[in-house]
């Protein structure tokens, strides 16, 4: 009894709610109600709404849901600027999305996307504005099959309604589909100001050879990371993963690579969840590898060391590098090589110049007995520091990055024929490289010495001489200041950096780049003070935790010439001839080494 007489009361209710004048007012366009009134027919149509959802024998009737809709756009065109004009816009939009699941009438689905976006466009500050977006967008992705227009409801809510209560399952949605169907975040969303701790990882760099593989990989702040690697499978050879948490990359990005060049083989980033990157290096043997990062920008690094495989004559006289990705069109991996040298010295010992003239041949009894018996050096990387963007230190119009290029440009070439070694330089040009990018081009290229040059710079312009470092841990204050600047990082930060290098320098070449320091240090300061007529100070070897140097596989050493920001020295720096002396006692120092080498053979 009770059930029948509340549907008569229904019924009757639904009567007033559409009774001949009320449509025949729907059509002219001319309700008016008083918001005492607005507000209980607002109720009423609510009610009646709720009641379509219990009632059975109410909610089966396709009329009477129609009738709960007029109900709702009587209450709008009463007060298209009351309270309750956007509420039931938004009720409209609501009914039409039941009528379409319960009567399957396509012609519904298209009215409630078109009521819950004019809630959206007409009342942009209401509070119901994210909700029909955030609605819309479902029904994009669930009823339509279509994750792009989707994706697009729940971006308007990223950008324009960054506090409201449907941003945190708006951004929940993007990172499904981004991590589903590869749809870019919206910007808003790789801004750390907007996202708590999602950071986003940039594309992967790497370097490869026969048996090393560097690969690094950057992101847009500091990153919890692990990695874990898994044993050969079938076909499948052992790979090394690892995971970056609360981090996204972009779609354009994530495209495996195949690569085939020396040790790796492939590199694979994806959206492994919504809230994980994961790059998966397929290498075709690894028997060891280290994994470290550093800050400012903050970067993984990866070196893994492998068996070397057999190199077919094809692969031997073709290049062993590739260009420099474009940046406008930016791979998921790119590959970044040593810059052309200045003068490259082929393997028959026949001196090519940059502009391309023929040298005199190097007979073989010019060959040192260690390049006889084949354990000598072979190859030298020079690496002129800083470059482009980074000028390094400056002082009295000097500029450390033009000076150390001249250097090297000079060095290439006589320490070339000195030693018979194949010479190449990190840079030629006025471009800038990573500090970690030098030691991995010196290793994909096999090299046997790395020289890194740099001029040193001080608070104090009373402070002047040569000092000389090879990576090690170190506790001295002036060693880990000269340290901090070359890495263009804090003190602090390089404090941080010694616990990793004391597991990383394990396998360095510590004591061979102690030697080479001492060789190439003493002949420079044997040079300078000849010149200069004992007027000189010589601040010593030293060991720092320099980033450049770390992963190098063979001596590398890196050299602080003098202080630009000491008067004398800046003019000295100045001048060709002190320049041409600096070459000279390099080279000299490199000689000494390789002549202890081959005694101690």
């Amino acid at each position: 009894m009770l059930r029948f007489f509340t549907f008569f009361l229904l019924f009757a209710v639904s009567l007033v709610f559409v009774s001949p004048a009320v449509c025949n007012a729907e059509q002219q366009g001319n309700l008016s109600m008083d918001p005492p009134t607005i507000e209980k027919s607002y109720q009423q149509a609510k009610y009646y709404y709720k009641e379509l959802h219990t009632n059975t024998n109410l909610g089966d009737s396709r009329s009477n849901w129609l009738n709960g809709v007029r109900n709702f756009r009587k209450i709008y065109l009463a007060g298209p600027k009351s309270d309750f004009a956007a509420p039931s816009l938004y009720m409209l939009g609501r009914m039409y999305s039941k009528m379409y699941i319960r009567f399957g009438t396509e012609t519904d689905l298209q009215e409630s996307i078109s009521y819950f976006r004019d809630v959206s466009d007409l009342f942009p500050d209401n509070r119901l504005a994210d909700d029909a977006l955030y609605a819309v967008g479902n029904i994009f992705l669930s009823k339509q099959s279509n994750p792009q227009k989707a994706a697009e409801q729940y971006s308007r809510i990223i950008t324009d309604y960054r506090n409201g209560d449907m941003y945190p399952n708006a951004s929940d949605k993007l990172k499904t589909l981004s991590k589903e169907h590869g749809i870019p975040l919206p910007s808003a969303m790789l801004k750390r100001s907007y996202l708590e701790n999602l950071s986003y990882v940039l594309p992967v760099k790497y370097w490869s050879s026969n048996d090393y593989t560097r690969v690094v990989i950057k992101a847009s702040g500091p990153v919890t990371y692990t990695e874990r690697l898994l044993e050969k499978q079938g076909d499948h050879p052992r790979r090394l993963y690892i995971d970056f948490q609360e981090s996204y990359i972009e779609p354009r990005y994530r495209a495996p690579v195949p690569i085939q060049d020396g040790l790796l083989k492939q590199i694979r980033t994806g959206q492994f969840t919504p809230e994980i990157v994961r790059v998966v290096l397929d290498i075709e043997s690894i028997s060891n590898y280290k994994i470290f990062s550093l800050p400012d920008p903050f970067r993984v690094v990866i070196d893994v060391r492998g068996e070397a495989r057999t190199v077919s004559k094809k692969e031997k006289s073709a290049p062993q590098h590739a260009p420099i990705a474009s940046n406008s069109t930016t791979p998921v991996v790119e590959k970044q090589a040593a810059p052309e040298p200045a003068l490259i010295v082929l393997r028959d010992q026949k001196k090519t110049a940059v502009n391309g003239k023929r040298k005199k041949e190097v007979q073989p009894t010019q060959l040192s007995l260690a390049q006889q018996l084949g354990l000598g050096v072979r190859k030298i990387v020079i690496d002129p520091g800083h470059g482009g963007k980074d000028p390094g230190a400056s002082a009295f119009g000097l500029k450390e990055k033009d000076i150390v290029l001249q250097i090297a440009k000079k060095l290439a070439p006589i320490l070339a024929e000195q030693t018979g070694a194949e010479i190449l330089l990190t840079r030629d040009t006025d471009v800038f490289i990573p500090l970690e990018e030098r030691t991995a081009i010196a290793n994909a290229h096999a090299a046997d010495l790395f020289i890194s040059l740099h001029i040193n710079a001080h608070p104090s312009q009373k402070v002047h001489g040569l000092e000389t470092y090879y990576l090690n841990l170190s506790t001295n204050a002036e060693a880990m200041r000269v340290a901090a600047f070359e890495n263009a990082t804090s003190t602090h930060q390089m404090s941080d950096l010694q616990d990793i290098l004391s597991d990383i320098m394990k396998n360095s070449k510590i004591n061979e780049s102690s030697r080479l320091a001492g060789y190439v240090h003493n002949s420079l300061c044997a040079g300078i003070k000849e010149m200069q007529n004992g007027k000189f100070r010589d601040l010593g070897v030293k060991q720092a935790p320099f980033y450049v140097l770390i992963g190098a596989q063979m001596p590398a050493i890196l050299i602080e010439i003098a202080f630009i920001t000491n008067p004398q020295d800046s003019k000295n720096l100045a001048n060709q001839e002190f320049l041409n002396s600096i070459v000279d006692d390099i080279t000299k120092g490199v000689q000494y080494y390789i002549n202890s080498t081959t005694a101690s053979l």
